[in-house]
């Protein structure tokens, strides 16, 4: 039997807690200088991968994403009459939900698919002849796919824009300008002349995790902010990296290394990534099960926790109350993000440059 509740549990506070790692981005909005011309041509590309990206691009979205988490009642309409096509056909909450929002937020209008069953793929259609129905739909679509190659099929025949929002064990671009808005949020400083580097601990794998290898690639855009980069791993150094992917990282300017021995590591790092799950074919594996964070972890005093979630036993909860915890500010500002990647996409820049 349920024990009954009692009426203190049924009441709950709008006010929000001063948790840690809710950085205000009002401080980042004033260290990059407003580039409109730089996002124009977002209304004409789909969003694939990170490599498509240049400096300019990214930090102007995160200027607009900026504004948008500083003001966020100001912006409420740009994107009304247009119409999202959210294509889930892998499972998600946070990925899915976080594009609905930033969609709806923005005042646009969303049809959903969650389960690829109900569509026209079971019956054996091909993604290019949906990707021309969606044509007649729908402004621009966020894909979701098992297979690598889904979101390339799609856009064969697509004339609206289209997001891959993680493709397999591919990409998942719009987690990884997440992940590096927070660091930048985190310390703004690092897009200054001459910034003091940071070293960055990534648990994971890229040659299997999408958000690893899509976060690498968006750190490979600003090489000088990185010490080092420290890959921390347990499976065999061949294993880590797919043909070029190292020498591509390492072309860019960035200094890696890897090791599989994360508490020793974890005294010198000034951000930590951690995450353990990697999507394969329709299902997912685990990597990394010996690697655990922790309140008893020896963690650098002002070290920032990255996790694109969701997490698992590597991830303790007893550090989301510390100064450590910078998860929770991440899976926020991705909203916000996604938001400015969207407004560029259907062509409503001109709407919400210049308001500060």
């Amino acid at each position: 039997m349920v024990d009954q509740m009692k009426d203190e549990d049924l009441v709950f506070s709008r006010v929000k807690p001063d948790v840690c790692g809710d950085a205000h981005p009002k401080a980042l909005l004033k260290t990059i200088q407003e580039d409109g011309d730089a996002l124009v041509k977002l209304a004409n590309q789909h969003i694939i991968t990170c490599d498509q990206f240049d400096r300019q691009t990214i930090l102007q979205l995160f200027r607009l994403a900026s504004k948008y988490e500083s003001n966020p009642k100001r912006y409420n309409n740009p994107l009304q009459g247009k119409i999202l096509i959210s294509a889930f056909y892998e499972p998600s909450t946070r990925t899915r939900l976080s594009f609905e929002s930033a969609w709806h937020r923005l005042g646009g209008d969303i049809m959903s698919i969650t389960d690829r069953s109900t569509t026209g793929i079971a019956k054996g259609e091909s993604l290019s002849d949906i990707g021309e129905m969606f044509n007649n739909y729908g402004d621009c679509v966020v894909l979701r796919e098992s297979n690598e190659d889904s979101v390339k099929e799609m856009t064969s025949t697509l004339r609206i824009p289209i997001i891959n929002a993680g493709n397999g064990t591919d990409e998942h671009p719009t987690q990884a300008m997440a992940d590096l808005y927070t660091i930048f949020k985190w310390r703004p400083e690092l897009l200054l002349d001459n910034p003091k580097k940071i070293r960055v601990g990534v648990v994971g794998v890229p040659s299997y995790m999408r958000t690893v290898r899509s976060l690498l690639k968006i750190f490979a855009h600003f090489p000088e902010i990185f010490e080092e980069i420290v890959i921390i791993h347990d499976q065999k150094d061949d294993d880590i990296f797919t043909e070029g992917q190292r020498e591509q990282l390492e072309q860019a300017g960035l200094n890696l290394r890897l090791t599989n021995r994360l508490n020793k590591e974890l005294p010198e790092l000034d951000v930590v990534y951690i995450n353990a799950i990697a999507w394969v074919d329709n299902g997912f594996e685990s990597h990394g099960d010996k690697f655990v964070l922790n309140a008893e972890s020896p963690l650098k005093d002002d070290a920032i926790i990255l996790h694109p979630l969701a997490r698992g036993d590597e991830l303790a909860t007893d550090l989301d109350g510390t100064p450590h915890n910078w998860y929770f500010s991440q899976a926020r500002g991705a909203v916000f993000l996604r938001m400015a990647l969207l407004t560029c996409m259907v062509e409503r820049t001109e709407l919400v440059m210049d308001v500060i």
